[in-house]
């Protein structure tokens, strides 16, 4: 395990601690329409440290472990670290614009975070297989499909809409990065846009 991973998951893994265990905590640093809108913009980062629950908090977690080798074999502790952190900041921004007159909306999770990694790990490493037998951009494609249902049922306090500004923080950051990724991988590019359009097509049209 790379230092700076494990040092983010434990990061992560104590604050989310922290939030389950004391509310007020949770409160004061989730992300919160109203709250934002009056000028606490510190919660768009920090409820990217907190999590509904423990199930919530493991699958960010191990989704993380499985991916963010890869992106930091790649470009470096830096820019894994501006990839993650753009990717929750751009999940935020997304979640902000989509819900900005639902002044009581809530939301937690890294996920926005986590589906940019997934999505930077998927165009440098075209070939990553899940399992053993899942290519990765079919698990990066089913992510978002999960975000989906979440935002359909609305059962839960997860930030489902954050996983499409995430996916599309560490797509474009990626791509920033290594543009000649466009003609190197143009089916993978191609790949991971279409769901990307797709999902903010069905949500801009109110079909979700």
């Amino acid at each position: 395990m790379i230092v700076s991973i494990l040092v983010l998951i434990l990061a992560t893994v104590i604050i989310s601690y922290k939030g389950i265990q004391d509310s007020l905590f949770f409160r004061k640093n989730e992300f919160h329409i109203g709250s934002i809108q009056a000028g606490e913009q510190f919660r768009m980062l920090s409820s990217g440290f907190l999590h509904a629950d423990f199930q919530h908090l493991f699958f960010n977690m191990f989704t993380l472990y499985l991916f963010a080798p890869y992106v930091v074999f790649h470009f470096g502790n830096f820019y894994f670290f501006v990839l993650y952190f753009g990717s929750l900041v751009a999940g935020s921004l997304l979640t902000l614009y989509f819900h900005k007159n639902e002044h009581q909306y809530r939301a937690v999770g890294a996920s926005g975070a986590v589906t940019g990694i997934i999505y930077s790990a998927i165009l440098i490493e075209p070939n990553i297989y899940m399992y053993g037998f899942m290519p990765g951009y079919v698990f990066g494609f089913l992510y978002l499909i999960l975000s989906i249902y979440g935002m359909k049922t609305k059962r839960d306090n997860i930030g489902h809409v954050a996983h499409f500004g995430g996916a599309i923080g560490g797509f474009v950051i990626t791509l920033i990065k290594e543009p000649e990724l466009l003609s190197l991988q143009p089916l993978t590019v191609a790949a991971l846009l279409i769901p990307i359009v797709v999902l903010f097509f069905l949500e801009k049209t109110n079909k979700l």
